[in-house]
């Protein structure tokens, strides 16, 4: 019979797209305040891998990632998904989003992130929402699976969730 373990704290990080530079802004400051400093932010890059959120956002869609400096129990990011919904929400023109907020976690082996949508892959957590593993961690960097999205798969956007990695790493040899 196996035994329960505790799962160490980790690392909160946001996936973001918005309509424009200027709610991109305003969306790192709502999350800063919602959720504390941030450890790092990524560079703004424009989201050309699909044209999937163009109808709802428009074109010029800016992605970016956030890490922050707290760390936080895993079982969270049900509610902390919920949260983001809400702020998507404050951010709709005529019922179409101009922000969306993709949270997740980075542990030493894995980048999990929450969505609301269903798929084979992905586990419930209750409340409508379901986690996945995105990124897993092997020899060294993080390599992505067959479901993960293109903008995840992008060698920059390993590069960064590597270093954020680190971060975490370095964190948890303090929090021990």
């Amino acid at each position: 019979m196996g035994s329960e373990k505790h799962h160490s704290p980790v690392l909160l990080v946001c996936g973001i797209l918005a309509a424009n530079d200027n709610l991109a802004s305003e969306i790192i400051s709502i999350l800063e305040a919602k959720w504390g400093t941030t450890v790092s932010i990524s560079s703004r890059i424009p989201f050309d891998f699909t044209k999937y959120y163009d109808k709802e956002m428009g074109e010029g869609i800016l992605r970016f990632y956030m890490g922050f400096d707290n760390l936080v129990e895993a079982g969270k990011i049900g509610d902390i998904k919920r949260q983001s919904n809400l702020i998507e929400k404050n951010f709709t023109i005529d019922g179409k989003r101009q922000v969306n907020i993709d949270p997740g976690y980075i542990t030493l082996a894995k980048l999990v992130l929450a969505t609301t949508k269903d798929a084979t892959h992905r586990i419930y957590l209750g409340n409508g929402i379901f986690a996945e593993s995105t990124l897993f961690f092997k020899s060294g960097t993080f390599y992505p699976w067959q479901w993960t999205y293109p903008d995840y798969r992008h060698d920059n956007t390993i590069q960064y969730f590597n270093t954020l990695r680190e971060i975490y790493r370095q964190k948890l040899q303090s929090v021990k």
